[in-house]
């Protein structure tokens, strides 16, 4: 993880904080779940996460439970991508999501050098282009392969 700081400010409400950090395996699983995204094994998870360039949590302050999550994952150097976007339903909508990207392109801007690859799969429309990210096609073609 790196010192740089998350923005505490917020778009819509005081009651959540962005906060700098990884969320526990166990709520990396969970917070996927909420999110209707496919699950990825704990074994996985546990490898995973400490390989991360960079993450941030929302955390709900009154309850302090950790609503949504992102990170940066990658070689440091050439390619970055931006990964494991989530917000529980009944926390979405209070721009936790815009929070958490503002921080991810933040840390971005100061890390990745010049002609670095930043990418990222979206599931949301719209939402990932306010920060000038665009698609692919036709140049490119996004492929995946999940390991059973």
């Amino acid at each position: 993880m790196s010192d740089f700081d998350a923005d505490p400010s917020s778009d819509d409400s005081d009651s959540y904080t962005i906060r700098e950090e990884l969320p526990a395996p166990e709520t990396f699983a969970a917070l996927r779940e909420a999110a209707g995204m496919p699950p990825r094994s704990l074994e996985g998870i546990e490898r995973g996460l400490p390989n991360s360039l960079y993450g941030v949590i929302a955390v709900h302050d009154p309850t302090d439970e950790v609503v949504g999550m992102g990170r940066v994952v990658g070689d440091g150097g050439t390619v970055y991508q931006i990964s494991d976007m989530a917000v529980r339903p009944e926390h979405q909508g209070r721009g936790l999501g815009t929070r958490m990207m503002a921080s991810l392109e933040r840390y971005l801007d100061e890390a990745a050098p010049p002609r670095a690859y930043v990418n990222l799969v979206a599931d949301v429309d719209g939402f990932y282009e306010e920060f000038g990210y665009r698609t692919v096609r036709p140049e490119s073609k996004g492929m995946y392969r999940r390991m059973e």
